[in-house]
């Protein structure tokens, strides 16, 4: 069975065939822009998303030859807009899972905060897609519904009016182990008028969608990471992954019961199949690749191509210290409020100190979520396995295997997030196998081993804490 998978993220929309045994048969990816507005937003124009989808997906069917019978999408998760049930029409732009404006409706809701969590698994914070919704009624539009972003784009697809499970419970909305829509999270975030979509499960078919050109089968759904956490072979508890794309994001694979962090991460369900639930632990940092972008934009890097030979131009950062919260801190400390941080210049700094302090501190903050991870598990991680862009930079995934002194595989394919949903869509359009069997072998393209010792890296990390502690006022991560 060929599958499409359509993985829609935040800078781009990419679109993989598979074939019968898993191998990528065609790959296209079409540029979006997000773009910042007042006030700390990120804001994306929906047509965009939508015409980004239909390319791709058209483009892969056809250098990988036509014949295609399913389709698998993957969606940014937290990202919402208001739209028009009736026409489809945008009634908003697409308000970014990046957009820090909902925290005042946070702060107001902080009484409510323990409570959310106990009932959600998700800590309050603007990334969740409810505060955005709540948001956008208060001061863009009463009218239409108010989604996430992969309802509007599954109904232009097939019609159906729908959110799979493992999105869902990225709102701050569902209940968690009812996996249903809670009456006092809606009422709390002033949406129980609201008319939401019917939550489905990770594989089922949806639909039928002419989109990308013949009718086919709409099968597989997932929030992005918990789909690269599956093609990744996440499969057990304990098990982890990291993508790093726009942000950074570890996720590990908590088993088949919920329960609330301890740690200061977010639970949310990792798949569910039939009857059968997963369930996982994650963090995030919110600037990777957008910390890679902003070196460019001010000029220590020419291009993002040049992080590994600007970075290893010099043996350390010079004592600078670099935290690149540019859109706040996330887990676990939740301060969307965060300014990111360049300490330590003086006269002999040199731009390749920054771009160097800059790996550091991003691997440094992921070393934080995966300790955090490991208190919730009840053990440290034995090994992290990574995707996403910035996996080509060897100083950086070196430095991720230093400071988290376990190994660190990258991935063989540059497609886990498409691979995950696309054995999701095999099984919703009924391949009888084992989830474990319709995903592409997990081979590693390159294995990181730690390079320095344990006191080294608690040396290296302690710098990054203590200017992150500064940033939040005196507040430490759980341990």
């Amino acid at each position: 069975m060929r599958v499409l998978a359509i993985d829609q993220g935040t800078s781009a929309t990419k679109a993989v065939v598979f074939g019968d045994d898993g191998d990528t048969l065609a790959s296209v990816e079409v540029a979006v822009a997000p773009r910042a507005v007042s006030g700390g937003g990120v804001e994306q124009d929906p047509e965009q998303l939508w015409d980004s989808v239909c390319a791709a997906g058209r483009d892969a069917i056809a250098r990988a030859g036509g014949s295609v019978s399913a389709v698998g999408f993957a969606n940014q998760g937290e990202t919402v807009l208001a739209w028009d049930r009736g026409t489809g029409r945008p009634l908003s732009s697409a308000v970014s899972w990046q957009d820090r404006r909902a925290a005042t409706i946070c702060a107001d809701l902080a009484p409510h905060a323990e409570q959310l969590t106990r009932t959600t698994g998700l800590p309050l914070d603007p990334y969740f897609a409810a505060p955005k919704m709540t948001w956008l009624r208060r001061h863009v539009t009463g009218e239409g519904v108010v989604t996430t972003s992969d309802s509007w784009l599954v109904h232009r697809l097939t019609g159906a009016f729908v959110t799979d499970v493992t999105t869902a419970s990225r709102t701050m909305l569902l209940d968690l182990k009812r996996r249903a829509w809670s009456a006092e999270a809606c009422a709390a975030f002033g949406l129980d008028g609201e008319d939401l979509p019917h939550v489905v499960g990770s594989a089922q078919e949806i639909g039928r969608t002419d989109a990308f050109g013949p009718s086919l089968a709409l099968s597989g759904l997932s929030v992005d990471q918990q789909a690269a956490l599956v093609g990744e072979h996440c499969l057990e508890p304990g098990e982890s992954k990291c993508t790093y794309g726009t942000g950074a994001f570890l996720l590990a694979n908590a088993g088949a019961r919920p329960f609330t962090s301890s740690a200061g991460l977010a639970v949310s369900v990792a798949w569910q199949l039939g009857a059968d639930v997963a369930y996982c632990i994650d963090g995030q940092v919110y600037a990777a690749g957008a910390a890679v972008a902003w070196l460019c934009r001010w000029g220590f890097l020419g291009r993002a191509e040049d992080l590994d030979r600007v970075a290893g131009s010099v043996r350390d950062g010079g004592g600078v210290t670099v935290v690149p919260a540019l859109s706040g801190l996330g887990a676990p400390w939740w301060r969307p409020d965060a300014l990111a941080s360049i300490e330590g210049i003086g006269p002999g700094t040199e731009p390749a100190h920054v771009v160097r302090a800059t790996v550091e501190g991003l691997a440094a903050q992921v070393t934080l979520l995966a300790r955090a991870t490991a208190t919730d598990l009840g053990r440290p991680l034995a090994l992290l396995r990574v995707d996403g862009g910035l996996t080509r930079s060897r100083e950086l995934m070196q430095t991720q295997a230093d400071l988290l002194q376990v190994p660190v595989e990258v991935a063989s394919s540059p497609h886990a997030t498409a691979a995950g949903v696309a054995a999701l869509a095999r099984l919703g359009a009924g391949d009888g196998r084992a989830l474990g069997d319709v995903i592409p072998p997990a081979l590693a393209h390159t294995r990181y081993e730690p390079a320095i010792t344990a006191a080294e890296a608690d040396e290296r990390l302690a710098r990054v804490e203590r200017v992150v502690a500064r940033l939040v006022g005196g507040a430490e991560p759980a341990r």
